[in-house]
């Protein structure tokens, strides 16, 4: 019988911690930096190790920093992970910052990384996928391989609204810091699949960068990534693994290479992460979040040839799908 290959897929985290959550549901206390990341740090280790899993964990630059920040990355580096580059200071609106202050906000977290002990990033994620063409020229300018900041789905503006009206306390310019929080309505637009931006340099010379989306459930374009699946079991287990099926199956119907994002909190109970009760799925024992994250890992790794962000990126840069371009230079945001 003629064997066949299976389609590649990802898997990275977003190692955002106790204080990037407070910061952005406006909570005054984020200050005093609060961290769970070694609680994390062993949390993550059974999990991958259970699943033979090295992805790749989207550091952000302050934690790299801190006093914990060298014990995780090396804990990280242990496990086989790539490291990325999730920005310094986690701030969901990176689309307002300058051209020069976004070049110093990637580099001075770059710098920790590396400090801490990790290769150079090769790719960054934003937080709450806040990209723009400036982003993705500094990108370029910095020698990175790959962005995985877009998020194509129709929902993110419905979950903003959702997200503003339950934090009454927030003032007004944190609101407007808000605004373009979970993207645009006009994601929903960009591909599933990996894909190049192309841009050009001040003096016309044409760049591009590749692109790795969290993917989306193909065509109802909803979103997929295990903290919605979570949430989902809350209301019935089999439901959310029936999503799971049918979202791994619409991929393989499509010809979507998946790329699962996961966030510590999938990995994390209330205990772990205390004051965080506000944030869905924080009502679940661990053990149903467990069984759920299994559940998806094996769907995933009996389907697809699951890797990291990079070698997601290089494979996608080397095929056919890298002919696929999106002008940057036409890109906004709402």
């Amino acid at each position: 019988m003629k064997s066949h290959a299976k389609t590649v897929a990802s898997v990275s985290l977003d190692a955002d911690n106790l204080w990037s959550y407070k910061r952005t549901h406006g909570d005054a206390d984020w200050v005093e930096r609060p961290s769970y990341l070694m609680a994390l740090a062993g949390r993550m280790q059974e999990f991958f190790a259970a699943h033979a899993l090295h992805p790749t964990v989207m550091v952000v630059g302050s934690d790299a920093a801190a006093a914990d920040g060298p014990e995780f990355v090396s804990a990280l580096l242990e496990m086989g992970c790539e490291v990325g580059n999730h920005s310094y200071e986690h701030e969901p609106w990176l689309h307002l910052y300058s051209p020069h202050e976004l070049r110093d906000e990637l580099k001075r977290s770059e710098d920790a990384i590396v400090a801490a002990g990790a290769p150079k990033p090769r790719g960054l994620r934003a937080p709450g996928f806040s990209m723009s063409p400036d982003l993705m020229r500094a990108l370029v300018e910095l020698d990175y391989d790959y962005d995985c900041s877009v998020l194509a789905t129709w929902i993110g503006p419905f979950a903003r609204q959702y997200y503003l009206r339950t934090n009454k306390d927030l003032t007004a310019e944190e609101r407007e810091q808000r605004k373009g929080l979970f993207g645009a309505l006009s994601d929903v637009a960009l591909p599933n699949k990996g894909f190049a931006w192309k841009a050009a340099t001040d003096d016309g010379r044409p760049i591009s960068l590749t692109e790795i989306p969290v993917t989306v459930f193909p065509m109802a374009r909803v979103p997929m990534h295990a903290s919605y699946v979570i949430y989902l079991s809350g209301y019935s287990m089999p439901v959310a693994k029936a999503y799971v099926k049918a979202a791994f199956a619409a991929c393989r119907l499509t010809g979507t290479q998946p790329s699962l994002l996961l966030h510590p909190l999938d990995l994390l109970d209330a205990g772990d992460a205390p004051g965080l009760q506000f944030f869905p799925g924080m009502n679940l024992p661990l053990s149903r979040k467990r069984e759920v994250l299994d559940f998806i890992l094996t769907e995933m790794t009996s389907h697809f040839d699951v890797v990291n962000l990079a070698e997601h990126a290089r494979r996608t840069a080397a095929s056919a799908t890298a002919e696929r371009h999106v002008d940057v230079l036409a890109r906004g945001r709402e």
